[in-house]
């Protein structure tokens, strides 16, 4: 199953992490090296020019690559579409 998370982009569910508040999970230190991290490294993508409310984790097995997508939408909306099973 593939999930829509904004713009033109999507990800497979078999390589979802996690779904995080943006908000809620930067005012941590950890949060936001981890973050910075991933931007230094180009594993950071975007799938806004609006303001974020989310990021996403995922990691591919087959190429042994992590991603963190940066979406405008929010969390409650990826753990829904998630939990229907179905792509938008």
């Amino acid at each position: 199953m593939y999930i829509h998370i904004g713009a033109d982009h999507m990800i497979s569910s078999d390589q979802l992490i996690g779904v995080f508040d943006i908000e809620k999970t930067s005012v941590s230190a950890d949060t936001r090296k981890f973050l910075s991290t991933s931007a230094k490294r180009g594993n950071e993508v975007s799938c806004t020019e609006d303001i974020p409310r989310s990021f996403i984790v995922t990691f591919d097995k087959e190429k042994l690559d992590e991603k963190i997508c940066i979406s405008r939408i929010s969390p409650a909306t990826i753990e829904k579409r998630i939990k229907n099973k179905r792509s938008y």
